[in-house]
């Protein structure tokens, strides 16, 4: 996991802005050591970042894998060269694009990596109760999970599911019995086909307003 942010000591000075340049640029220069020795080993990991501690008394290598890997070597390698501590930590997808960002489907920048704190789950029934298409294309992000956007609105979905009949349901009208063929869930309006005193294929829209076996007005 990507951790959070660290605890504020005081206000940088120059001398410290300094000594952080000059980590990221020896993390470049780490990054294309420790790739070297990737490949060198062997080793199926996808390097994502490297981060020097302020100090310097660490290096940290982020990197994905789909299962276990035995880097001990790569470590023993690491250390020799840059005489110091080693630690290699294994994050998820979801954490790679929180570090690195993005642009999202929706073309602003991504969630992850400017306003979100944790993941919370995202299940695919989020995205079936919101009408959504299926598509994995469609419904996924950077990271190849699901959007964590499918969770925003969740809440209010499953709310407005509870107040509404299910496609198909019989329910009661102003013009009498009918059956649900469509819903707008957050405009809570009902798309229904008459059945009495009207041919079976017209097609009206009703506002609800009792959960199931309603009684509904025409708008």
């Amino acid at each position: 996991m990507v951790l959070p942010l660290r605890k504020v000591i005081r206000v940088a000075d120059e001398r410290d802005r300094l000594i952080v340049e000059e980590n990221k640029e020896a993390a470049m220069t780490a990054f294309d050591t420790c790739l070297q020795k990737v490949s060198e080993h062997g080793l199926e990991m996808k390097l994502v970042d490297v981060e020097f501690t302020f100090d310097r008394n660490k290096v940290i290598f982020y990197f994905t894998a789909d299962g276990r890997v035995d880097f001990r070597e790569l470590v023993k390698d690491l250390a020799s060269i840059f005489k110091t501590r080693i630690e290699l930590r294994q994050i998820g997808v979801r954490d790679e694009a929180k570090m690195l960002g993005g642009i999202g489907p929706c073309g602003r920048m991504l969630c992850c990596s400017t306003f979100l704190g944790d993941f919370e789950p995202v299940s695919i029934k989020m995205a079936k109760d919101q009408n959504l298409s299926l598509n994995p294309t469609k419904i996924s992000g950077l990271c190849g999970r699901l959007m964590c956007c499918l969770k925003y609105e969740n809440d209010e979905y499953e709310t407005a599911k509870e107040q509404l009949p299910d496609i198909g349901e019989t329910i009661q009208t102003s013009n009498g019995s009918a059956k649900v063929v469509g819903l707008n869930i957050l405009e809570r309006i009902l798309q229904v086909e008459l059945t009495e005193k009207r041919k079976s294929d017209r097609i009206y829209m009703g506002r609800i307003i009792t959960r199931r076996r309603c009684i509904c007005t025409n708008n």
